[in-house]
Order: C-alpha cells, then sequence, then structure tokens
C-alpha cells in the first residue's frame, strides 16, 4: 500500500508544571512535577479507550495505540488525528474504517504503569511474527546505547514519575519518548515510526519499565529484534519472547546485562587484551 502521511495536529500539552513543596529543612522549594492528563480516543466518531497520558506526543500516541492493538493494519488508512485538548479528546478519521471491531468486545488489563488495556487475545497473531535472523548486537553498541540514554536530556531528571522509551539505530537514538506509563511511551514510537515510515528491523528498543508481555508483543509488532531494560521482566514477557526469538536484555546499567533471550544474536567483545 501507498504510504500515505494522515493530516495532524501539533498538540503538545505543558510537560511540566510548578508547585510548592517543602523539603526535609521545612523550607518551602519550588519544584517541577510531571503532567498528567485523561485523553480519550475516537475513531471515526466511536469512543475507544480513555488514555492517562502526559500530553508529550498525543498525535503519535494514538495512532502507535491503534497500530499495537492492531486495529489499524496501516498508517494509509489513518486520514486525520485532531488532538483537542479542551475537551480531553484525539479524534482519528479512518479511509475504510477500523479493521478486526471484534476485538472491542474482549479487553485485557494488562500489568502497565497506570493499568494499560489490550484488546483482543494477548497471544493472537505471535506465531505470525517473524522478526529478522540476519540482525546481530554488539557488546560495545550495548554499552554506548546505556551511556547515551544515560546522558540524554530526559524530563525524568527535572519531574521523575515518568518512563522512558527510546528507538536506536545502533548507539544512536532515533526516537525518546516520555510518558506516565511505559506502555503509552511505546505506543507513542510506534506511532512516530509509522509517521516517518520507520522499519524496525535493525532497531534496539530501550524501556525504563519491566519487560512484561505486553511490551515484547508491541515489541514484536514493530519487528524490533532487541528489547533492553534497566528493569527486570516477567514470566509471560519471558516467555514470549523466547517463543518469537526476541533478543531480551535486562538489568543494564552501566557495564552489566543479562541476556535472558535470544542470546544467539548477542556478540560479546573480545576481551582477551583487555
Amino acid at each position: 500500500m501507498t504510504f500515505q502521511r494522515p493530516i495532524t495536529s501539533q498538540a503538545s500539552r505543558p510537560l511540566t508544571f510548578g508547585v510548592t513543596a517543602i523539603n526535609e529543612h521545612g523550607e518551602q522549594v519550588e519544584t517541577e512535577i510531571a503532567g498528567e492528563a485523561p485523553l480519550t480516543l475516537y475513531v471515526d466518531k466511536q469512543e475507544i479507550v480513555t488514555l492517562m497520558t502526559l500530553g508529550a506526543a498525543p498525535e503519535a500516541l494514538a495512532i502507535g495505540y491503534l497500530r499495537n492493538q492492531r486495529l489499524i493494519g496501516s498508517i494509509a488508512e489513518i486520514a486525520e488525528v485532531h488532538v483537542d485538548w479542551e475537551v480531553d479528546a484525539v479524534a482519528v478519521t479512518t479511509r475504510h474504517g477500523l479493521q478486526a471491531t471484534e476485538r472491542l468486545g474482549k479487553r485485557t488489563v494488562t500489568t502497565g504503569c497506570g493499568q494499560g488495556t489490550v484488546f483482543g487475545d494477548l497471544m493472537e497473531d505471535i506465531d505470525n511474527i517473524h522478526l529478522p535472523q540476519g540482525a546481530v548486537l554488539q557488546e560495545s553498541t550495548l554499552y554506548a546505547l546505556l551511556d547515551n540514554v544515560r546522558l540524554y536530556d530526559s524530563l525524568y531528571k527535572k519531574a521523575g514519575a515518568l518512563h522512558g522509551c527510546a528507538l536506536a539505530k545502533g548507539s544512536e537514538i532515533l526516537y525518546y519518548v516520555e510518558d506516565v506509563g511505559r506502555h503509552n511511551a511505546v505506543d507513542a514510537i510506534a506511532g512516530i515510526m509509522w509517521l516517518d515510515n520507520v522499519v524496525g528491523d535493525d532497531k534496539i528498543f530501550y524501556t525504563t519499565g519491566r519487560l512484561t508481555s505486553e511490551m515484547v508483543i508491541k515489541a514484536a509488532q514493530m519487528r524490533v529484534p532487541f528489547l533492553v531494560s534497566r528493569s527486570g521482566l516477567t514470566r509471560m514477557g519471558w516467555e514470549i519472547a523466547n517463543k518469537i526469538g526476541m533478543t531480551m536484555i535486562g538489568r543494564s546499567q552501566g557495564k552489566h546485562f543479562l541476556i535472558f533471550t535470544g542470546a544467539e544474536r548477542f556478540r560479546f567483545s573480545d576481551k582477551a587484551g583487555a
């Protein structure tokens, strides 16, 4: 299908708000806290879900949500995305209507921060996902990426209370999105990838959050072969990553990491001369 970029609004909200707090010395201090607002998603005037979000990339969040829920099969099927914060809503207009609307009848509440929701069967279509076999990840590349993430000028350093997700090619961070829930951040990156016509076959996905089944499935749907987190993982996340052959690396900070699945894609550095 020919790539067609939809018409989108550019309606990012203020990401932090100044409030007064009292520190351990009893002093009043001005500090920044993360924003949060409800955003109700409508598709062709049908209400789908309400997402609690920071509001950094609401259009991409809506697109990525529809992509990862498998309700829209291609960015070319979306004609317009319009966010209106006066009514806390995002309206998506499609060219041919939603796909697989029967999935809307079944919801699974996930372990995502803020209670993420996945429509339909979590394991549906897993057997049809085939990740690229030739992709490899060098140990030196992983270390360089972790260092770049550490040095990134993230909102978390200023306000806390957020999860961050990054899409990288090698050690280069292509996109970095923060939100109040990691599932929102990964959806927003999925939406940006569609908007920019970027494929995941040679990319690395990094998240500050734990590696749950939801995170693994979403990364797999983007055809990203490498999933890296500074946090741990769940049993179901491990089982799915193992089943589809994804390279999943957790507890990644500094020079420490644990490869849980897909070790055949990882290349350790020759430390003989070290």
